[in-house]
Formats: structure tokens, C-alpha cells, sequence
């Protein structure tokens, strides 16, 4: 029961862990880049698939409750427009990163730190494929957020014909990098020192 409670508190703590990343961020366009996989990665490894999963479902209920958590603000309106895809698969996402954190992790050796890095690449793909299905759903009705996809590629020498394909690049290809490189190397490093932290402590990560 107390366990239960740590695991509850915590999961608020990495809600708001999340909430600030999403301030670190810069626009390009409708879809800025954030910081904010960080923060869903380091909640799956920390937390597990169950926790870390309600650790990002309390970070929506923050944001339908008009709090400014997100990179755009707060309120329905951003749970509900063509970025909303990215945020639900945030909880996937976190859980997935649980269930990898339990499967890899065993003793903090470099293998499995580099093993928990990659799986982040298959983790955070509910994020990507919400956010593309969303973002598309909206872009193919809206002429400004299909015209700036359009550019997005080209700014990155990117040639393509199809919306459908224009779109993919423009909201998952142009921000894999980014999350891959920083946002989750980040989280696997941090999870590392916490992780070490605690078990010197003698505090166990279940």
C-alpha cells in the first residue's frame, strides 16, 4: 500500500516533469519541437508500464483542465486539434517503455543501456503514428497545415508528391533525430543515475 502511494506520487512528479519539457521547446510551425519524450520515456522506466502510463494520462487530465502543460497551452481545444495525436500516444508510449525497461534491464550493464536506448525508437512509436493520423485527418481538410508540411520538407531537401507522404515527413521523419539523440538518450542516462542512486540506497525499481 505505501509502495502504491510512492508510485502515485511519483507519477504526479513525472506528469510535471513532463509538463515543464514540453516548455523547452521551439516552433517551426503547428508542431514545435519539445523536450517532452524525455519526460515520457523517463516515466515508463522509472514507473513501469502501469504507472508510467497513469503518469501520462494525469498529465491530459492537467491539460483538459486548462492548465498551460502543454507545448500550446492547456484546455480541451489542444486535446482536441491536429497535434492531439502526439499526446495520447503518450500514454502508450510510457507504457511501452515499462514493459522494455523490465524486459532489458537486469544490471546496469553498457549492453543493456544501449539495448534500452534503441528500444526507445519502438517505445515511442505510438506517438508518431497518433500524431501523423491526427495531424493528417486535419491537413487534408485545412490548406494551411498541408501548405506548411509542404515547406517543412522542402526545408529539409525533402522532394515528395503524396500528402499522405509529405505530411509523414513533416510530423514524424523531421523529429525522430531530435527525440532519438536527445530526448531519449537523455531519459535512458538519467534513468541510469536515479536508478544507481536508489539502489545505493537501498530502494529497488520494480
Amino acid at each position: 500500500m505505501v509502495n502504491d502511494i510512492k508510485k502515485v506520487v511519483l507519477a504526479v512528479v513525472m506528469a510535471l516533469i513532463t509538463a515543464v519539457s514540453a516548455q523547452i521547446s521551439f516552433k517551426i510551425g503547428p508542431i514545435p519541437y519539445t523536450m517532452q519524450n524525455f519526460g515520457v520515456m523517463l516515466s515508463g522506466f522509472l514507473l513501469g508500464p502501469y504507472y508510467g502510463l497513469l503518469s501520462m494520462v494525469l498529465y491530459l487530465l492537467l491539460i483538459a483542465l486548462a492548465l498551460p502543460m502543454a507545448a500550446s497551452g492547456g484546455g480541451l481545444g489542444v486535446l482536441l486539434g491536429p497535434t492531439a495525436g502526439f499526446l495520447y500516444g503518450f500514454t502508450i508510449s510510457s507504457f511501452l517503455a515499462g514493459v522494455f525497461r523490465k524486459l532489458i534491464w537486469k544490471k546496469g550493464e553498457r549492453k543493456e543501456l544501449l539495448l534500452l536506448w534503441i528500444s526507445t525508437l519502438f517505445a515511442s512509436a505510438p506517438i508518431y503514428l497518433l500524431g501523423f493520423i491526427v495531424f493528417y485527418s486535419f491537413a487534408i481538410n485545412t490548406q494551411s497545415l498541408l501548405s506548411w508540411s509542404e515547406n517543412a520538407t522542402r526545408m529539409f531537401g525533402l522532394s515528395l508528391t503524396s500528402p499522405a507522404m509529405v505530411v509523414f515527413a513533416a510530423t514524424v521523419l523531421l523529429f525522430i533525430p531530435q527525440d532519438f539523440f536527445v530526448d531519449h538518450l537523455l531519459a535512458v542516462l538519467v534513468f541510469r543515475y536515479v536508478h544507481r542512486m536508489l539502489t545505493e540506497r537501498g530502494m529497488k525499481v520494480d
